[in-house]
Protein backbone atom coordinates (compact mmCIF):
# COMPACT_ATOMS: atom_id res chain seq x y z
CA UNK A 1 0.00 0.00 0.00
CA UNK A 2 1.35 3.74 -0.74
CA UNK A 3 1.49 6.19 1.93
CA UNK A 4 -0.53 8.61 2.05
CA UNK A 5 1.85 11.89 2.61
CA UNK A 6 3.77 10.22 -1.35
CA UNK A 7 6.30 12.71 -2.24
CA UNK A 8 5.94 14.86 -5.39
CA UNK A 9 8.52 12.44 -7.88
CA UNK A 10 9.04 15.51 -9.75
CA UNK A 11 11.86 15.20 -12.92
CA UNK A 12 12.21 18.84 -13.92
CA UNK A 13 12.64 19.58 -10.55
CA UNK A 14 14.81 16.72 -9.79
CA UNK A 15 14.86 13.87 -7.77
CA UNK A 16 17.39 12.12 -5.68
CA UNK A 17 16.72 8.24 -4.89
CA UNK A 18 18.96 6.92 -2.42
CA UNK A 19 19.82 3.16 -3.03
CA UNK A 20 20.90 0.79 -0.96
CA UNK A 21 22.70 -1.33 -3.49
CA UNK A 22 22.70 -5.41 -2.78
CA UNK A 23 26.25 -7.40 -2.80
CA UNK A 24 26.73 -8.43 -7.10
CA UNK A 25 24.79 -5.64 -8.86
CA UNK A 26 26.98 -3.05 -10.45
CA UNK A 27 26.38 1.06 -9.56
CA UNK A 28 25.07 0.63 -13.58
CA UNK A 29 22.44 -2.11 -13.17
CA UNK A 30 21.25 0.17 -10.58
CA UNK A 31 20.72 3.37 -12.98
CA UNK A 32 19.96 0.92 -15.77
CA UNK A 33 17.35 -0.42 -13.65
CA UNK A 34 15.57 2.45 -12.56
CA UNK A 35 15.53 4.40 -15.73
CA UNK A 36 13.71 1.70 -17.14
CA UNK A 37 11.05 1.91 -14.49
CA UNK A 38 11.19 6.42 -14.50
CA UNK A 39 10.61 5.84 -18.37
CA UNK A 40 7.95 3.23 -18.37
CA UNK A 41 6.04 4.68 -15.70
CA UNK A 42 6.26 8.16 -16.81
CA UNK A 43 5.74 6.93 -20.82
CA UNK A 44 9.17 8.70 -21.34
CA UNK A 45 11.34 8.00 -24.52
CA UNK A 46 14.34 9.63 -22.60
CA UNK A 47 15.33 10.40 -18.95
CA UNK A 48 18.69 11.85 -17.71
CA UNK A 49 19.51 9.29 -14.51
CA UNK A 50 23.01 8.67 -13.02
CA UNK A 51 24.62 7.75 -10.06
CA UNK A 52 27.36 10.19 -7.38
CA UNK A 53 29.79 7.94 -6.45
CA UNK A 54 30.70 3.84 -7.61
CA UNK A 55 30.00 1.00 -5.22
CA UNK A 56 31.90 -1.83 -6.76
CA UNK A 57 29.62 -5.18 -7.35
CA UNK A 58 31.56 -6.48 -4.14
CA UNK A 59 30.38 -3.75 -1.82
CA UNK A 60 26.82 -2.94 -0.77
CA UNK A 61 25.22 0.08 0.78
CA UNK A 62 24.39 3.46 -0.16
CA UNK A 63 24.33 4.42 -3.88
CA UNK A 64 23.01 7.91 -4.65
CA UNK A 65 20.66 7.72 -7.87
CA UNK A 66 19.74 11.34 -9.22
CA UNK A 67 17.18 11.60 -11.89
CA UNK A 68 15.88 14.90 -14.06
CA UNK A 69 17.29 17.88 -13.22
CA UNK A 70 19.11 16.33 -10.19
CA UNK A 71 21.64 15.02 -12.42
CA UNK A 72 23.16 18.76 -12.20
CA UNK A 73 24.30 18.33 -8.49
CA UNK A 74 26.20 14.53 -9.25
CA UNK A 75 29.39 16.59 -9.55
CA UNK A 76 28.37 18.42 -5.86
CA UNK A 77 26.96 15.43 -3.94
CA UNK A 78 30.15 13.14 -5.29
CA UNK A 79 32.56 15.47 -3.88
CA UNK A 80 31.42 15.07 -0.52
CA UNK A 81 33.60 12.58 1.97
CA UNK A 82 32.11 8.88 2.44
CA UNK A 83 32.12 6.62 5.77
CA UNK A 84 32.40 2.52 4.80
CA UNK A 85 32.44 -0.29 7.40
CA UNK A 86 33.98 -3.60 6.11
CA UNK A 87 36.10 -6.16 7.00
CA UNK A 88 40.21 -6.66 6.13
CA UNK A 89 41.37 -10.24 5.61
CA UNK A 90 45.69 -10.39 6.91
CA UNK A 91 47.59 -12.96 5.61
CA UNK A 92 46.96 -13.04 2.41
CA UNK A 93 46.93 -10.65 -0.68
CA UNK A 94 44.54 -10.87 -4.37
CA UNK A 95 45.55 -9.23 -7.63
CA UNK A 96 42.60 -6.94 -7.28
CA UNK A 97 42.74 -6.62 -3.69
CA UNK A 98 39.35 -8.01 -3.05
CA UNK A 99 37.76 -11.21 -3.90
CA UNK A 100 37.30 -10.44 -7.64
CA UNK A 101 39.98 -12.16 -8.19
CA UNK A 102 42.14 -15.70 -6.43
CA UNK A 103 43.50 -15.45 -2.89
CA UNK A 104 47.82 -15.93 -3.06
CA UNK A 105 50.89 -15.24 -1.04
CA UNK A 106 49.03 -16.69 2.01
CA UNK A 107 51.05 -16.17 5.22
CA UNK A 108 50.58 -17.50 8.66
CA UNK A 109 48.49 -14.03 10.41
CA UNK A 110 47.28 -15.88 13.17
CA UNK A 111 49.38 -14.26 15.32
CA UNK A 112 48.70 -10.10 14.50
CA UNK A 113 46.66 -8.18 17.28
CA UNK A 114 43.92 -5.76 17.06
CA UNK A 115 46.35 -3.44 17.94
CA UNK A 116 48.94 -3.75 15.51
CA UNK A 117 46.18 -3.17 12.61
CA UNK A 118 45.31 -0.71 13.93
CA UNK A 119 49.10 1.02 14.29
CA UNK A 120 49.43 -0.12 10.93
CA UNK A 121 45.55 1.56 9.67
CA UNK A 122 47.15 5.14 11.71
CA UNK A 123 50.14 5.47 9.18
CA UNK A 124 47.18 5.88 6.37
CA UNK A 125 45.38 8.86 8.07
CA UNK A 126 45.68 12.18 6.81
CA UNK A 127 46.37 13.18 2.92
CA UNK A 128 48.32 10.40 1.48
CA UNK A 129 49.23 9.43 -2.18
CA UNK A 130 47.31 6.34 -2.96
CA UNK A 131 48.02 3.80 -6.05
CA UNK A 132 44.80 2.62 -7.01
CA UNK A 133 44.01 -0.94 -7.81
CA UNK A 134 44.82 -2.42 -11.51
CA UNK A 135 41.28 -3.78 -11.24
CA UNK A 136 39.79 -0.13 -11.35
CA UNK A 137 38.06 1.62 -14.06
CA UNK A 138 41.12 4.05 -14.18
CA UNK A 139 41.69 5.01 -18.09
CA UNK A 140 45.07 4.63 -19.75
CA UNK A 141 45.39 5.60 -22.80
CA UNK A 142 41.55 5.33 -23.24
CA UNK A 143 41.56 1.77 -22.04
CA UNK A 144 39.80 0.85 -18.97
CA UNK A 145 43.07 -0.58 -16.49
CA UNK A 146 40.53 -3.67 -15.14
CA UNK A 147 40.56 -4.91 -18.71
CA UNK A 148 44.35 -4.54 -19.44
CA UNK A 149 44.93 -6.33 -16.28
CA UNK A 150 42.55 -9.27 -17.07
CA UNK A 151 44.38 -9.23 -20.53
CA UNK A 152 47.32 -10.18 -18.60
CA UNK A 153 48.61 -7.11 -19.43
CA UNK A 154 51.18 -4.75 -17.65
CA UNK A 155 49.46 -2.21 -15.78
CA UNK A 156 50.62 0.81 -14.17
CA UNK A 157 48.53 3.38 -12.68
CA UNK A 158 49.54 6.76 -11.08
CA UNK A 159 48.85 7.73 -7.59
CA UNK A 160 46.22 10.50 -5.91
CA UNK A 161 46.30 12.33 -3.47
CA UNK A 162 43.25 11.24 -0.93
CA UNK A 163 42.34 12.06 2.73
CA UNK A 164 41.08 9.46 4.87
CA UNK A 165 39.87 11.40 8.27
CA UNK A 166 39.52 8.39 10.71
CA UNK A 167 40.33 4.87 10.13
CA UNK A 168 39.72 2.74 12.88
CA UNK A 169 39.52 -1.21 13.44
CA UNK A 170 36.94 -2.21 15.69
CA UNK A 171 36.82 -5.67 16.12
CA UNK A 172 39.26 -9.06 15.28
CA UNK A 173 37.75 -12.51 14.19
CA UNK A 174 40.65 -14.78 13.65
CA UNK A 175 42.45 -13.33 10.84
CA UNK A 176 39.30 -10.76 9.62
CA UNK A 177 39.27 -7.03 11.26
CA UNK A 178 36.13 -5.19 10.77
CA UNK A 179 36.74 -1.22 10.31
CA UNK A 180 35.43 2.00 9.98
CA UNK A 181 36.79 4.72 7.55
CA UNK A 182 35.80 8.13 6.96
CA UNK A 183 37.34 9.15 3.38
CA UNK A 184 37.90 11.62 0.91
CA UNK A 185 36.06 10.98 -3.07
CA UNK A 186 38.38 9.12 -4.40
CA UNK A 187 39.46 6.46 -1.97
CA UNK A 188 39.84 2.86 -2.88
CA UNK A 189 39.50 1.00 0.00
CA UNK A 190 40.60 -1.86 -1.55
CA UNK A 191 43.68 -0.15 -1.42
CA UNK A 192 43.89 0.70 2.30
CA UNK A 193 43.29 -2.80 2.83
CA UNK A 194 46.18 -3.99 0.88
CA UNK A 195 48.51 -1.62 1.71
CA UNK A 196 47.56 -2.46 5.80
CA UNK A 197 48.67 -5.82 4.93
CA UNK A 198 52.02 -4.87 3.60
CA UNK A 199 52.73 -2.85 6.29
CA UNK A 200 52.31 -5.73 8.50
CA UNK A 201 54.27 -8.05 6.38
CA UNK A 202 51.62 -10.63 5.60
CA UNK A 203 49.49 -9.14 3.12
CA UNK A 204 45.90 -8.54 3.14
CA UNK A 205 42.74 -7.66 1.16
CA UNK A 206 39.43 -6.61 1.46
CA UNK A 207 37.07 -9.29 1.92
CA UNK A 208 34.06 -7.07 2.58
CA UNK A 209 33.04 -3.56 2.20
CA UNK A 210 29.88 -1.37 2.80
CA UNK A 211 29.07 1.92 2.71
CA UNK A 212 27.14 3.82 5.36
CA UNK A 213 27.15 7.72 4.40
CA UNK A 214 28.11 10.04 1.44
CA UNK A 215 27.49 13.63 2.60
CA UNK A 216 24.88 14.25 4.72
CA UNK A 217 23.21 10.97 3.09
CA UNK A 218 23.25 8.13 4.99
CA UNK A 219 22.07 4.22 4.31
CA UNK A 220 19.03 4.29 7.31
CA UNK A 221 17.49 6.63 4.39
CA UNK A 222 17.71 4.11 1.54
CA UNK A 223 15.55 2.01 0.23
CA UNK A 224 15.92 -1.21 -1.59
CA UNK A 225 16.17 -1.55 -5.51
CA UNK A 226 12.54 -3.29 -5.49
CA UNK A 227 11.36 -0.45 -3.27
CA UNK A 228 12.30 2.13 -5.60
CA UNK A 229 10.65 -0.14 -8.54
CA UNK A 230 7.86 -0.58 -6.85
CA UNK A 231 7.14 3.06 -5.37
CA UNK A 232 7.51 4.39 -9.29
CA UNK A 233 5.90 1.98 -10.98
CA UNK A 234 2.87 2.47 -8.52
CA UNK A 235 2.85 6.27 -8.46
CA UNK A 236 -0.61 7.60 -9.12
CA UNK A 237 -1.36 9.92 -12.29
CA UNK A 238 -1.53 13.15 -9.99
CA UNK A 239 2.02 12.69 -8.31
CA UNK A 240 3.59 12.24 -11.75
CA UNK A 241 5.08 15.72 -12.13
CA UNK A 242 7.30 16.53 -15.06
CA UNK A 243 7.50 20.43 -14.61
Amino acid sequence: MLPKDLPEFNLEQGVVMLIDKPLEWTSFDVVNKLRYTIKRAFGLKKVKVGHAGTLDPLASGLLIVCAGKATKTIDQIQAEHKKYTGIITIGAKTPSFDLETEVEKVANADHITLEEVQNAANQFLGVIDQTPPIFSAKKIDGKTAYNLARAGKEVKLKKAQVEIMTFDIVKKEGVNFHFEVTCSKGTYIRSLANDVGEVLGVGGYLSALRRTQSGDFRIEEAKTVEQWVDFIAQLPNNQKTEG
